[in-house]
C-alpha cells in the first residue's frame, strides 16, 4: 500500500504548520508548491524534454513527447478510480510543459471532487498549481439535453402555423399526431457524452485555446462509452428517417406556400439536426484517429471488473478505437503482518490478474499497476503525488 500519508494527512489537517516546519517537511511542499499565474493562457506552451530512464518503464515519456495535439480517454468500469487516473495524467501532462484540458462526460461528475475544486459551471475552469496551462470541466447534462430537444421544437410549429391559416387546421393536427416532437424530445444512449465531446472539440478548435496540446477525458462508465461508440450509426438510421419525412412535409408545405402566396415559413429544425449529426461523425472520427487518440481502460483487480475491461476492450477494437494500456487500479501489496483479511485480498487479486495473462483482448495490452493508496487523492499535490506513481 502506498503510504502517502506522511505527506497528505498533515497537507489537509490544521497541525500543517507542524509538518512544514521539519526538514522533511519542507522538502516536500517545496516539491508540491503552487506557481500560480493569473493569466494562464499566456504562459509558453514549449514542452520540456522528459526522456529519462524512470519514464520509459511505463511508457509516459511516449505520451508526453511531441507538439502534436493529442487525446487520451480514461473509461471502464464504474468506482474504479478513472476520475484519479485521469485528473493525475492532466496534472503531469501539465507539469511537463504541455497545456492540458481535462473533461468529464460521466453524468454523476467526481472531477470537482478530485480537484478540490468546482467545476461545475459548464464553462472551462483554471486549475492552480501547475507548470503549464491545465483547465478542468464538467458538461452539464441538462443543458445538453436542452440543446437536443431545441433541435426538434424548431421548424413544426411553422408548418402547423401556415396551414392553419390557409384552412388546412385538420390535416395540420392528423399532422401533428405523427409527434414527431416527442420522437426527437428524449435525447438516444450516449448522447449527452456525444455532446460533450463535441463542445470540447468546439473549445480547442477555437484560436484562444489553440495551444492546449493534451486533451484528457474522464469518461462515463462501460456502458455509456459503448453507446456512445454505437450512437452515430443510432442518428444516421432513426434521425436520418426523421429529417427525411420533415423535409417531405416541408416541400408540401412549401407548394402550398407558392399556391396561396403566404410567407415561406422558418424550418431550421432539419439543419440542425444535420449539424450534429455531423458532429457526432466527427467525435467517432476523433475516437477513430490511432494518431491522436488513445483510449486507457481503468479496472481493478477482481474478476467482474476484468471481465467487464475484456469486453470493453474488444468492442473498443470492433469500432476500431485504439487501445494500447491497462492501468490495475487499487492493488495491495504483499503483507508484512498477520492480516489474514489482507493476505487472502492479495491471494483474490493475484487470481484476477492472472486473468489477464489469459485473456485474448487484455493480455495485448501495456499493464500499469497502480497500488492502493492509504489516503484519498483530493488536489493538485495528491493528484501529483499519485501521478508519479502510476504515470512513470
Amino acid at each position: 500500500m502506498a503510504t502517502a500519508s506522511s505527506l497528505l494527512r498533515h497537507i489537509y489537517k490544521p497541525q500543517f504548520h507542524k509538518f512544514s516546519s521539519t526538514k522533511f517537511g519542507t522538502s516536500i511542499l517545496n516539491s508540491y508548491s503552487n506557481h500560480i499565474n493569473p493569466n494562464p493562457l499566456a504562459l509558453p506552451s514549449q514542452v520540456r524534454s522528459v526522456a529519462t530512464a524512470i519514464e520509459t518503464v511505463a511508457g509516459f515519456n511516449e505520451m508526453v513527447c511531441g507538439s502534436q495535439r493529442k487525446y487520451y480517454m480514461l473509461g471502464g468500469k464504474g468506482g474504479v478510480g478513472k476520475t484519479s487516473c485521469a485528473a493525475s495524467l492532466a496534472v503531469k501532462f501539465a507539469n511537463h510543459g504541455h497545456p492540458t484540458i481535462v473533461v468529464s462526460t460521466d453524468p454523476a461528475h467526481s472531477l470537482s471532487d478530485s480537484f478540490d475544486q468546482d467545476l461545475s459551471g459548464g464553462g472551462l475552469v483554471s486549475v492552480q498549481g501547475v507548470d503549464s496551462p491545465l483547465y478542468a470541466l464538467e458538461i452539464n447534462p441538462e443543458k445538453t439535453r436542452e440543446e437536443f430537444r431545441s433541435t426538434s421544437e424548431n421548424g413544426e410549429g411553422g408548418v402547423k402555423n401556415l396551414m392553419d391559416s390557409m384552412g388546412f387546421g385538420m390535416l395540420a393536427n392528423q399532422l401533428g399526431e405523427l409527434k414527431l416532437g416527442e420522437l426527437l424530445d428524449t435525447p438516444p444512449p450516449g448522447l449527452d457524452e456525444a455532446i460533450a465531446i463535441s463542445k470540447v472539440m468546439q473549445f480547442v478548435d477555437s484560436q484562444e485555446y489553440s495551444k492546449f496540446r493534451r486533451i484528457v477525458f474522464d469518461t462515463a462508465p462501460t456502458g455509456h462509452t459503448l453507446r456512445l461508440l454505437s450512437l452515430p450509426e443510432f442518428l444516421d438510421a432513426s434521425i436520418g428517417k426523421m429529417m427525411k419525412l420533415k423535409k417531405k412535409l416541408s416541400s408540401a408545405t412549401a407548394a402550398l406556400t407558392s399556391a396561396f402566396g403566404k410567407g415561406e415559413p422558418q424550418l431550421d429544425g432539419n439543419d440542425k439536426l444535420e449539424q450534429l449529426r455531423k458532429r457526432m461523425a466527427k467525435v467517432r472520427d476523433l475516437f477513430r484517429n490511432s494518431e491522436t487518440t488513445e483510449f486507457i481502460i481503468v479496472t481493478i483487480p477482481t474478476v467482474m471488473a476484468l471481465s467487464e475491461s475484456s469486453r470493453l476492450c474488444a468492442s473498443l477494437l470492433k469500432e476500431k478505437v485504439q487501445v494500447r494500456r491497462l492501468i490495475v487500479n487499487q492493488l495491495l501489496p504483499p503483507s508484512e503482518t498477520d492480516c489474514k483479511f489482507c493476505a487472502m485480498k492479495r491471494k483474490d487479486q493475484m487470481r484476477a490478474l492472472d486473468m489477464i495473462k489469459k485473456d485474448s483482448e487484455l493480455a495485448k495490452l501495456k499493464l500499469i499497476e497502480s497500488p492502493l493508496i492509504d489516503v484519498e487523492i483530493r488536489g493538485v499535490p495528491a493528484l501529483k503525488f499519485m501521478g508519479d506513481i502510476v504515470w512513470r
